[in-house]
């Protein structure tokens, strides 16, 4: 990688990187309670996940989130590479948001003060698109 393509990665890379990450890692052994709420809430926007148990989807869920962040924060891994999975990511982030009842005013795409959470991960998708992209000079 050369040093003008790591310079303007690396803020980016690590700011999404460390914050997915962790979050990976906190959720890699669930109590049913937990496991419950992840499953509900990502069900209700996507009804197939119904199919598959609680526990489950949430280690699968913390195994996606460790190896995208993972990816993100070692800059052996292509730019491009990590962006498409970060990309992915977000994504799925702003379906929740999108349908998820109460978490838009009616009629918009703006957040409700529920919605806010969400809302906020775009920026997990402007940074995964900027990454896909690249330097293309």
């Amino acid at each position: 990688m050369k040093g003008h393509d790591l310079a303007w990665q690396l803020p980016l890379r690590l700011t999404a990187g460390t914050y997915i990450l962790d979050s990976g890692l906190h959720k890699r052994d669930p109590d049913e309670e937990t496991a419950k709420y992840l499953h509900g809430f990502a069900s209700g926007a996507y009804p197939f996940l119904d199919a598959v148990e609680p526990v489950t989807f949430a280690k699968s869920l913390a195994a996606a989130e460790v190896l995208i962040g993972a990816a993100l924060v070692i800059p052996l891994v292509p730019a491009r590479l990590a962006g498409l999975g970060l990309l992915g990511f977000g994504a799925g982030l702003l379906g929740l948001y999108a349908r998820t009842p109460g978490m838009r005013r009616p009629g918009t795409l703006l957040p409700t003060q529920d919605g806010i959470a969400l809302a906020k991960d775009s920026w997990l998708v402007g940074i995964g698109a900027a990454l896909a992209l690249g330097d293309r000079r």
